[in-house]
């Protein structure tokens, strides 16, 4: 095959979970720049209808869904509409996430649980409904969007957030072993691990931190959505045949210093 063949997606389909701003939104335009027809899912319908409304200027299909991907009601309904509309679902990738601030000692039980049960439990519950279709369709991709502080500890001072850290950590491991058990099935799975990104969840700390962040990363700057770009045409396509349970860093150099 030829190079621009290994990279194309086109004829195939794709579910981005969170895709109707921040990193899900690059996410969702670079699989339909690529070719690929889609649909993004978030709380906010009305967010989704618009941004679909931009991603469809590419010429791919995009349906705008509205999921709680703490629902598996509503989580199984945007799989069966997906899978409706496009015959199969050979892309998925589950961003959705949310994070919140404070202290280990003084951060409440439900604010722990509200954040695993969104950034965890929900790539469980997408994985598993996009999963039993794909492997009824012999195969796919599951690409986890997960963050460079799910390796090692992260300096209070420029992030506490305990809960948020967790899950991403717990979504590192879930990769490996979803890669594994579902290799036999043709689905590769990997993930994405991004440094700090300007967008809503980081907004606060940018604003405050930036130095900080900064002076931890080599190549001393932020990521941009362009640097997102590149890695996921990578993981969702062809030219990633080969390569799965793995994850790859977006940041700057940030995790060379671990």
């Amino acid at each position: 095959m030829k190079t621009q063949d290994i990279f194309s997606l086109r004829g195939t389909s794709a579910i981005v979970t969170g895709g109707s701003m921040g990193i899900g939104l690059t996410i969702a335009e670079t699989l339909a720049e690529g070719g690929s027809n889609l649909a993004i899912c978030s709380r906010n319908l009305s967010r989704c209808e618009q941004s679909a409304t931009e991603l469809r200027k590419s010429g791919s299909t995009v349906l705008a869904i509205k999921a709680d991907v703490t629902n598996p009601e509503e989580v199984e309904r945007m799989v069966a509409v997906a899978h409706e509309k496009f015959g199969r679902i050979n892309i998925l990738v589950n961003n959705a996430g949310i994070a919140w601030a404070a202290p280990p000692e003084k951060m409440t039980l439900e604010d722990w649980k509200k954040v695993l049960e969104v950034n965890l439990t929900g790539a469980f519950t997408c994985s598993q409904a996009v999963g039993r279709r794909m492997i009824h369709d012999g195969g796919g991709v599951i690409i986890n969007v997960t963050s460079v502080v799910a390796l090692s500890g992260t300096d209070e001072n420029i992030l506490d957030a305990i809960s948020y850290n967790a899950s991403k950590g717990g979504l590192i491991s879930f990769t490996k072993d979803l890669a594994v058990k579902w290799a036999k099935y043709g689905i590769r799975v990997n993930a994405l691990a991004l440094a700090f990104f300007p967008t809503h969840l980081t907004e606060w700390v940018i604003e405050h931190r930036k130095d900080r962040i900064i002076e931890r990363v080599p190549m001393r700057r932020l990521g941009v959505p362009e640097d997102v770009k590149g890695a996921i045409l990578f993981l969702a396509s062809r030219a990633s045949d080969y390569v799965t349970g793995q994850v790859l860093n977006v940041d700057g150099g940030m995790s060379s210093y671990l």
